[in-house]
């Protein structure tokens, strides 16, 4: 049975623009044996080819096709959805690009959905917008919920945050794509062609990597160089199969493989 890694990449491969300790000897191992992954990111404003660039100059060499993002779940749930889906879009590059290549037709309005992507390119009345929209009866999506770093200077206020006020303005839910949802989540397993019990999530953070991965049945480890910290673990009602400080204490292959 083959055996795969769904990797997050912030908190597990690099902190901000500094890479993590042993992140690079560990992806190479997965090359060097041929050992299926893709770097799972809830980042909707960066194409793969933006992730590809990053990792390369942290001395992490990659293609287009280890890369599985928010954006592109998105675009493939739209697909999925409706033959001819149009859509107004509140996002950036990565997600526009998903868009186009899953047949969505952007529009200005009337639209079947708005979707909400990461991004500082768009105004307060373009919210405004879209929440017209949705009140008039388009479907909301976001491409993920996770939440601002509140972290002073930050260049971007957090996609929850955007999120929490169109449902406000709307009286409406979004419906989530990203991680923990199990849309990106069996999307990101069937694109790597793994089945449930032969897939594995490293990530950072509970509440969507490892939440992800244990509502879908995977495997997960939890690395401590990111968001999670050791003493914080006994409030969730869930916890991963291996805890361990960074990706250079996992030892391939893993013990239940």
């Amino acid at each position: 049975m083959k055996h795969g890694l769904l990797i997050d990449m912030d908190g597990v491969i690099y902190s901000g623009e500094t890479l993590i300790e042993g992140a690079d000897k560990f992806i190479g191992d997965l090359l060097k044996n041929d050992i299926p992954f893709t770097f799972m990111t809830n980042n909707s404003q960066r194409t793969r080819l933006d992730a590809v660039r990053k990792l390369k100059l942290l001395g992490i060499e990659v293609t287009e096709n280890h890369i599985y993002t928010s954006a592109m779940a998105t675009g493939k749930f739209l697909g999925d959805q409706s033959a001819q889906a149009t859509a107004y879009v509140l996002g950036e590059g990565g997600l526009l690009t998903s868009l186009h290549e899953n047949g969505i037709s952007l529009v200005n309005s009337d639209p079947e959905f708005v979707v909400l992507g990461e991004g500082r390119n768009f105004t307060l009345e373009m919210v405004q917008r879209a929440v017209d929209m949705i009140l008039a009866g388009a479907k909301f999506i976001t491409t993920n919920r996770d939440p601002s770093p509140k972290k002073p200077g930050w260049n971007n206020l957090g996609i929850a945050a955007t999120t929490a006020m169109i449902e406000e303005a709307t009286g409406r839910k979004a419906f989530v794509t990203g991680k923990p949802s199990p849309v990106m989540m069996r999307y990101a397993r069937k694109y790597l062609g793994l089945e449930t019990a032969e897939t594995t999530v490293v990530g950072d953070t509970m509440e969507t990597d490892i939440q992800g991965g244990v509502q879908m049945g995977y495997k997960t480890i939890l690395v401590l160089s990111g968001i999670a910290k050791k003493e914080d673990l006994s409030q969730y009602a869930f916890k991963p199969d291996l805890i361990v400080s960074s990706v250079d204490q996992i030892e391939l292959p893993l013990k239940w493989w």
